[in-house]
């Protein structure tokens, strides 16, 4: 096998391609264990503050119901930030390591 620019090349984006797919598949473990098995991972302590009546107060329930709201926005986010790396990083990968593949 002989050295060349364009075999780094493809080598490189085909480890990049990998490297993306990878990170994706992580974060996609990483949500589905804190959605299935650790779902208070997200979640922080409510503290009441304020004085009910003022503006601005939330009762706990009200408190909780927008931490819920907040948690699954964050999850959604990080479902679509692991399937976009999915969804770019095999393609990347599969066609480098193709053209390897043929001209090996």
């Amino acid at each position: 096998m002989k050295f060349s620019l364009r075999l780094l090349y493809l080598y490189l984006f085909s480890f990049v391609g990998l490297l993306v797919v990878v990170i994706g598949g992580i974060q996609m473990v990483n949500l589905g264990l804190k959605t299935f098995i650790l779902k208070d991972a997200d979640r922080y302590p409510i503290y009441s503050m304020g004085v009910k009546g003022e503006p601005g107060y939330m009762s706990m329930e009200e408190q909780m119901a927008q931490q819920d709201q907040q948690v699954k926005q964050q999850r959604q986010s990080e479902l679509s930030n692991s399937l976009a790396m999915i969804i770019i990083g095999t393609p990347l990968y599969l066609y480098h390591w193709k053209i390897i593949q043929k001209n090996s």
